[in-house]
């Protein structure tokens, strides 16, 4: 499928999400909201990609939402009986938070490559992707803050769980920057590099890595670390014993000890295409 403000690639089970509006400070613009979920969910339906990163051309990863989004509102969110308008505007939130949650809601891990600015719904996106690599210049901020709004679409309800707390608030409060240095120290980013290209070649290294395990056992990895985040230890340790026990097959070890023995690279089958319940 093509995108107007994305490019999807997918090459040896690694697919590859660039944000593609460089002269506009890859900002999230209507279609961008439309887009974005549209193409994870695609990849994630496919099942041809084992991994998936997001990066995105020019100066900047993203300035955030388009400033079309706040100067042209639709006029129905601010106008008539205040019930309505209330329940109408906690939907639209909804729905535009749906857009990064679908990051933790598919199969696949998410590593996200960031240039430059990350800013307002950028830093929102990232909080939701497995892994967050950077360059040298990059920055981090909760832009809402200073614009006098509260940022709503997932930083404050993640960052949080990454980062210090303390640390989390005091970005939210103030609304400053967070550098590449600080965010690499406090453990919200997992690596920085000198510049853009560099940043690619490593972190595509580091997804063929990843594809080249096997796939169910690396959902496996990615469901049990997020069921984690948000249950207590003893919940998670009983759903980890449920999946295994559902899950665990021999035949990706078997698969794996023969590669060894073998010196070949292990060819584990992929995960099934997500495909509608009931079709005609």
């Amino acid at each position: 499928m093509s995108y107007q403000t994305l490019d999807l690639t997918v090459t040896d089970a690694v697919a590859h999400l660039q944000l593609n509006r460089p002269d506009a400070y890859n900002s999230m613009n209507r279609t961008f909201w439309q887009e974005f979920p549209e193409a994870i969910r695609a990849v994630d339906n496919a099942a041809q990609a084992r991994v998936l990163v997001i990066s995105s051309g020019g100066k900047h990863f993203s300035a955030g939402m388009d400033l079309e989004i706040f100067t042209q509102p639709d006029p129905q969110m601010f106008n008539g009986e205040a019930g309505r308008r209330a329940e109408a505007m906690r939907r639209l939130v909804q729905q535009l938070q749906a857009c990064f949650s679908v990051l933790e809601e598919i199969r696949i891990p998410v590593v996200t490559a960031i240039q430059g600015g990350c800013i307002g719904g950028a830093l929102d996106l990232v909080c939701a992707s497995d892994m967050r690599y950077c360059t040298s210049d990059a920055f981090f901020t909760v832009k809402e803050t200073e614009l006098g709004m509260t940022a709503d679409l997932g930083t404050l309800q993640r960052l949080p769980g990454l980062i210090a707390p303390g640390l989390a608030r005091e970005l939210a409060y103030t609304g400053r920057k967070m550098l590449a240095q600080e965010a690499l120290t406090s453990g919200f980013i997992n690596q920085i590099y000198a510049d853009q290209q560099q940043m690619l070649d490593g972190v595509m290294q580091i997804a063929a890595q990843i594809a080249g395990r096997s796939p169910l056992a690396v959902t496996g990895c990615k469901q049990m670390i997020n069921y984690a985040r948000d249950h207590n230890t003893a919940d998670s340790l009983s759903y980890m014993a449920t999946w295994q026990a559902a899950m665990f097959q021999p035949a990706d070890m078997m698969q794996t000890f023969t590669a060894k023995m073998s010196g070949k690279k292990p060819d584990f089958e992929a995960l099934r295409p997500i495909k509608p319940a009931f079709t005609d």
